[in-house]
């Protein structure tokens, strides 16, 4: 290993650290950081090393409820940790979180950023906020978040305050940053092509996006005699239990009420061709497929949930609807698609918004004053030797 401050991103998926971690990653790499990339390994894995970052397969599982291997994962991570020796880790969602604080606590690692990309299932549906599994994540959340002694990062503040609220992490050891930044000069301004209208949602296929609410709003508008292509854009993401079956996409497809393009590597593309740009979810982080559809000058429609809130301002450079309402959803899609100039005009005020608040250098700027800010913390308490 090398003498430079050594920084390890922990993330389960390889292809969500490349849409929403790597301008980071290259910012600390700028900064002198030596980087490490915890990740399982799908088709990224050449590209991260090819970015100059050490890449650490791993097996965790998202889905996996077997009790031998969850421990053996834990396992893994601490070991890894010895490895690498690394001065701040980074963990980005719910089970890094919670796996990789318990390692981080064997492994005695001085820093630990814990990032809340969103609040899981357990959390975001009320049914579920009374029952055993929230009761046990709430704790284990607290144990662990409490054993690592840890910054915990978020991306809006209704998550935060849930969090402190319940009781899992105080006040004081918060930190707001509004998502990953947008380059905007990637995802820049386009004008909408003529022909028929395209309104597209961006996501994976998991119910609780609302793609369910998204399929009969466009049966609605489809029946009223709207002309428009409702197209779905995203990979199925079966170890989520929130999953949408293939099957269940596919019959989507024949009965010629959607299209589903899939993964897309050409967002810019995508969201250049479109018209307007809806997530309906049913609850988020901080999403960043608005932020790069509003940085491409598209009209959104999304659902007045945290997250999609803290994005689409009303009447600004978007409408904001109830969730669960395909009705609401295709009366404000249907609004959209009959006024060119409002489309236009929230287009403009979403580009600028996204300049102003969300750019990757104003973003990555902020992470890197919280990265120094945790490390000389830390030196000055004793925790990290010879930091400065």
């Amino acid at each position: 290993m090398t003498d430079r401050l050594r920084l390890l991103y922990l993330i389960t998926e390889d292809w969500y650290f490349w849409s929403h971690r790597l301008d980071l990653a290259r910012a600390a790499r700028d900064a002198g950081f030596d980087v490490t990339v915890a990740t399982r390994v799908t088709d990224h894995g050449a590209r991260i090393q090819g970015e100059g970052f050490h890449l650490a397969p791993i097996s965790v599982l998202r889905r996996s409820r077997n009790p031998l291997r969850e421990l053996c994962a834990i396992a893994e991570l601490a070991q890894l940790y010895r490895r690498v020796r690394p001065h701040l880790v980074h963990h980005v969602a719910m089970k890094p979180i919670l796996y990789g604080s318990l390692a981080a606590w064997i492994a005695r690692v001085p820093v630990v950023l814990n990032a809340f990309a969103g609040l899981g299932y357990a959390f975001t549906e009320p049914e579920r906020r009374n029952s055993v599994l929230h009761s046990v994540m709430r704790q284990a959340l607290k144990v662990t978040v409490g054993l690592s002694r840890s910054t915990v990062l978020f991306q809006n503040e209704a998550d935060r305050d849930q969090l402190v609220v319940e009781g899992i992490v105080p006040s004081i050891r918060t930190r707001i940053i509004a998502g990953s930044g947008v380059d905007t000069a990637e995802f820049s301004a386009t004008p909408s092509p003529s022909g028929t209208p395209l309104i597209i949602l961006p996501s994976r296929m998991l119910w609780d996006k609302g793609i369910g609410e998204f399929v009969q709003a466009a049966r609605n508008l489809k029946a009223n005699g709207v002309e428009a292509r409702f197209v779905l854009v995203g990979r199925c993401d079966v170890d989520n239990p929130a999953a949408i079956p293939k099957t269940q996409l596919d019959r989507w497809v024949e009965e010629g009420v959607v299209e589903w393009w899939g993964h897309r590597e050409d967002m810019a593309a995508v969201y250049g061709a479109a018209t307007v740009v809806v997530l309906p979810s049913y609850r988020e982080g901080l999403p960043k497929v608005l932020l790069e559809a509003a940085a491409c000058g598209k009209a959104l429609v999304a659902t007045d949930v945290p997250g999609c809130r803290d994005v689409v301002r009303h009447r600004s450079n978007g409408i904001l609807v109830v969730p669960k309402s395909s009705a609401a959803l295709a009366s404000a899609i249907g609004e959209l698609l009959s006024d060119a100039q409002i489309r236009e005009a929230m287009g403009r005020c979403g580009r600028e918004l996204v300049v102003a608040e969300w750019s990757v250098p104003g973003i990555t700027g902020k992470m890197m004053r919280l990265y120094h800010e945790l490390l000389k913390t830390s030196s000055a308490s004793g925790r990290l030797p010879g930091y400065a």
